[in-house]
């Protein structure tokens, strides 16, 4: 019997998977150091789980793969075909900078060098209409001196092939006849979308990491098949959902970010099974933490981002801002004399100086020991913890330099810290228009409930919940994803003057390729839903706003309405008797995967008795005699009232003095300030 849903998240340090009884609910969970070759990793993380592929009805994979390919560019030799004249438009970019004041930090270099950017004769007008058909005796040299250079991918990318795909089209079947066995992608299949920087490079990235994500499925497949494993292997994808590797190989560019996604799914997931629609997901690690933003149940999503500023991916992506603030980040001393936290991170090696392997510089993790928030150990004692290194490097990093005493600089150390975390809870729910007091704070990552009540009550956000598994909950998110295509056309015309008609013959289009797809993916009709957008925006504006839009499309007056409130919502201001333009039409097609039910646990028992006591620092002038107790112990029902310390293997959870605990039927712990 087949009754195992397994979920494996690889990361840059450790290989995370979560294991599903379909039969019983529960979950259990093991955890393993990424290898070089992540497969390595990913099968011996199945081993440690005690997995017999044999069992498994479901995998469902996170992987950093092409992430990482493009951030350390180990990448296929490629190349672009582009028009005559615009070989350029991927380097030129929009000319703008990440930091508006460093005027000497560069961009980096593009993906493709200039001499693998080649050039045809042709042209397609703004309209579509074709002024100069391709030149296909140059189509050929071309190929030619592709053939000769032993390129492995080619993005075509021609002016106005938005509108349309003929020209496109043609050079990719000459370049097909020319070289056998070379990955061809053409812009207009990609991102038939205006503005040819972002269609360019989103289509260079998909064409070169199109033989990386090939190469790697195919290899991941043979090995699951030779241990057993005779189903599709289900790949996560920055936009949220899942593709078989039949898809993954076609859209490659959607896997970068697709551990990211996974965190975002899970902590939208977990807070609405406790009965919070709206949540913000704080996955703290070692290096980073994400922070994402659910509302009424859905998770933000954008087109504006990238893994290198300066080449964008426009493909759907779920919104989540990163930055540098983990249990490895550094603190350290600027030249004002300021104490600053992070974005250096001490990484897993040599890690913070409490784990003895010769940092010196204090660190997250060794002012949380020093305040005697973490023990003796982590992962279970895997990672013993000396807590006088700790002292050391807090004393002569910090407290020295700025005349405290030692438990004043840990402190400080944290409150720098939450105070970088709460910054970016601000920009992802305040600058977008939404109130923090109307969520629950999800804290989970290796090191997010440590932190995650002080947040809180920073932010005044009133719920905070630690899943039961904080340091694996990116791997359960792959779990709970269905199989997901976006696709979208560009569709420019002022609402008051827009058909309808011609919307829907539009939308039908694109459900058409939509069915296509979800059928080579081998999804049953019955399982498919299809979900409608228009982006809409102020005529003169530049940004637009996703309004939802209904099958068949009826009079747009509903949807204008619905947009000035969206605007309003994000903005904070609206103009009604502005006029609106409609910008580009969306479909997302989800293929439903049945998801099974985790298990629930009567309330009842007592609270044990904790494993030690120990003095903890909160803010105060002496510590407080804090009990510590180990997680697995704890049953559903049972509540308590800080100052507490809940230990387990994967992480600690911190409840302060003023907050209330409580263990719910899904073994999460949910605290709230007292009263």
């Amino acid at each position: 019997m087949t009754s195992l849903r397994v979920a494996v998240d690889i990361g840059g340090t450790f290989t995370d998977i979560c294991i599903l009884d379909e039969a019983t609910g529960l979950i259990r969970v093991a955890k393993t150091a990424t290898t070089p070759d992540p497969i390595d990793g990913f099968l011996a993380g199945l081993e440690q789980g005690d997995v017999d592929l044999r069992d498994v009805a479901l995998l469902s994979h996170g992987t950093t793969v092409a992430t990482n390919a493009l951030i350390t560019r180990r990448l296929p030799r490629g190349a672009m075909v582009t028009t005559e004249g615009f070989r350029d438009v991927i380097e030129i970019r929009r000319a703008n900078k990440e930091d508006l004041w460093d005027t000497y930090k560069d961009v980096a270099r593009p993906y493709l060098p200039r001499r693998d950017r080649l050039t045809v004769k042709e042209r397609v007008d703004a309209a579509g209409r074709i002024v100069t058909p391709l030149d296909e005796a140059g189509a050929r040299e071309v190929a030619r001196i592709l053939r000769k250079r032993n390129v492995a991918a080619v993005a075509v990318c021609f002016m106005n092939a938005f509108t349309n795909g003929a020209n496109e089209a043609r050079m990719k079947r000459i370049l097909e006849e020319e070289l056998p066995g070379v990955t061809i992608t053409t812009s207009s299949e990609v991102l038939p979308e205006i503005f040819e920087h972002e269609r360019f490079s989103t289509t260079v990235v998909n064409a070169i990491l199109a033989p990386v994500v090939g190469s790697y499925c195919e290899r991941l497949a043979d090995r699951l098949r030779e241990g057993g494993y005779a189903r599709d292997l289900l790949l996560l994808h920055s936009g949220g959902g899942v593709m078989t590797t039949k898809g993954a190989r076609h859209f490659a560019a959607r896997l970068a970010g697709s551990g990211i996604a996974a965190g975002a799914i899970a902590s939208r997931y977990i807070a609405s099974q406790c009965g919070f629609p709206n949540s913000i997901g704080l996955d703290m690690g070692g290096t980073s933490c994400d922070v994402s933003l659910a509302w009424d149940g859905k998770s933000r999503v954008t087109k504006d981002w990238h893994i290198e500023f300066g080449y964008p991916i426009r493909f759907p992506s779920i919104e989540v801002l990163t930055i540098g603030a983990g249990g490895g980040s550094l603190a350290w001393i600027d030249e004002g004399g300021s104490l600053r936290n992070g974005p250096q991170s001490a990484g897993a090696n040599p890690g913070p100086a409490c784990y003895g392997r010769g940092n010196t510089v204090p660190t997250n993790s060794d002012a949380n020991v020093v305040l005697g928030r973490l023990g003796k150990g982590l992962a279970g004692g895997a990672i013993q913890l000396d807590a006088q290194k700790a002292e050391d490097a807090v004393r002569t990093g910090v407290a020295e330099k700025l005349g405290m005493r030692l438990h004043e600089a840990a402190e400080a150390i944290v409150r720098v810290a939450n105070a970088n975390m709460a910054d970016a809870v601000r920009l992802i729910s305040i600058s977008r228009g939404y109130d923090p007091r109307d969520f629950a704070l999800v804290a989970f990552g290796g090191a997010g409930a440590l932190h995650g009540f002080a947040l809180a009550r920073e932010l005044s956000i009133p719920v905070v919940i630690v899943p039961p598994n904080p340091g694996v909950t990116s791997a359960l998110g792959c779990l709970l994803v269905d199989v997901q295509h976006d696709l979208s056309e560009s569709y420019i015309q002022s609402a008051a003057s827009a058909d309808p008609a011609a919307i829907e013959s539009r939308f039908a289009a694109l459900e058409t390729e939509a069915w296509e797809r979800m059928r080579h993916e081998g999804v049953a009709d019955d399982q498919v839903v299809m979900e409608r957008t228009v982006d809409m925006m102020y005529q003169g504006q530049c940004r637009s706003l996703a309004v939802p839009v209904g099958s068949p499309v009826g009079p747009l007056d509903g949807v204008v309405a619905a947009f000035h409130g969206l605007h309003q919502r994000e903005y904070n201001f609206r103009r009604d008797g502005a006029p609106v333009d409609l910008y580009r039409l969306n479909l997302r097609a989800v293929g439903v995967v049945p998801k099974a039910a985790l298990a629930e646990h009567p309330a009842g028992g007592t609270l044990p008795a904790p494993r030690e006591r120990r003095p903890v620092w909160f803010d105060a002038p002496a510590p407080f005699d804090t009990p510590v107790y180990w997680r697995p112990d704890l049953p559903a029902g049972v509540g308590f009232s800080g100052p507490a310390i809940v230990e387990q293997l994967d992480s600690t959870t911190v409840v302060p003095p003023g907050a209330h605990a409580e263990v719910d039927r899904y073994l999460n712990i949910v605290m709230r300030m007292e009263g």
